[in-house]
């Protein structure tokens, strides 16, 4: 095995969840060259990782761009594709790279089983998400060491993460504690009134400053909580890249937010969280770091996961109380003395 070819096709946390799997490899086989493919907008969380020796992006484009894209595959002839993807797009992907050995999953039962060389079965019993992907490591004889996610910062990139600070007014002698209010569906989310209150309670409580992150699509309810919370806390969302909002994470006391990629990012740089979760279980997608706290109320969701909830006001995002978030962040600040 000389160049494997890794394709996670997912979201900003699918991928930096993958990357204990990226170093397992490259643990074992230092002289291995690694490539990753993954989704426009997702590269970030993997520059600067010293595991990773190509980063192809894929855009969703053209069918001349999609083209391009295979030829530059094929032309690298890798001997090993790990797809950690479980799509029909990375399957077709990793049969058309001409690679000898293709390791993929196939828990849908669908005809992608046809573009590996081995399918990976599934395991009995709810698993971590980084647990099911280093399975792909056995067909290669290869173990996994640490199995956190991580994710690295320069100093440059630290420095403009200040500089954003600096222009959001923050002030360095008081504790930042950031909420993460969006979630990628509706139902993942918790209520922004409960989100404001709890912020008006932080404030009083523990006379920190609140940072309110997120997307581009996350600035109108930012704004929202902003209004509806006394303490009128400081809106981020929108404002940062991937890597800023690591480096603000890795300056901040406390995260506090639902089951997002954001989550994933602030426990791989360490920060202390508080995770919301409701329809996700956290046994499968929970955050991974020492000082992880979960809210979990564990509904059975299946009947009406996606595209909508029917359980209304007994909706399990709604079932979370302030009260108990509350509590929670006591613990969690009196483990960590983050506060």
């Amino acid at each position: 095995m000389r160049s494997v070819l890794i394709i996670k096709l997912r979201y900003i946390g699918d991928v930096l969840l993958a990357t204990p799997t990226v170093r397992a490899i490259k643990a074992a086989r230092p002289d291995v060259r690694i490539t990753m493919v993954v989704n426009r907008g997702t590269e970030d969380v993997l520059s600067g990782n010293p595991d990773m020796d190509e980063i192809v992006v894929l855009d969703k484009g053209s069918l001349a761009a999609q083209w391009r894209l295979i030829a530059g595959l094929r032309r690298r002839r890798f001997d090993t594709v790990i797809d950690l993807t479980d799509g029909d797009r990375s399957a077709f992907l990793s049969w058309i790279s001409g690679a000898p050995v293709r390791i993929g999953f196939n828990d849908e039962h669908r005809w992608r089983e046809w573009c590996y060389t081995q399918v990976i079965q599934p395991v009995p019993g709810m698993r971590h998400r980084i647990d099911r992907d280093l399975e792909v490591l056995k067909p290669i004889n290869i173990q996994a060491g640490s199995k956190d996610p991580q994710l690295w910062l320069t100093p440059e990139e630290e420095d403009s993460a200040d500089q954003l600070l600096d222009q959001l007014g923050v002030q360095r002698s008081q504790s930042i504690v950031m909420l993460q209010p969006g979630a990628r569906y509706w139902f993942k989310a918790w209520p922004p009134e409960r989100f404001a209150e709890l912020a008006d309670r932080l404030k009083s409580q523990y006379g920190c400053q609140v940072l309110i992150g997120g997307s581009d699509q996350d600035i109108d309810l930012a704004q929202q909580i902003r209004q509806m919370a006394k303490c009128r806390p400081i809106i981020m969302a929108g404002r940062t890249t991937i890597k800023q909002f690591a480096a603000i994470a890795k300056k901040s006391a406390l995260f506090i937010g639902s089951d997002s990629g954001a989550m994933h990012v602030a426990a791989a740089i360490g920060t202390p969280i508080v995770a919301l979760f409701g329809p996700s279980n956290p046994a499968e997608w929970g955050p991974k770091g020492a000082h992880a706290e979960v809210l979990y109320k564990g509904v059975d969701c299946r009947a009406c996961f996606h595209p909508t909830c029917e359980r209304g006001e007994l909706n399990c995002m709604k079932q979370i109380t302030v009260e108990e978030v509350v509590g929670v962040v006591r613990r969690v600040v009196a483990t960590t003395m983050s506060l």
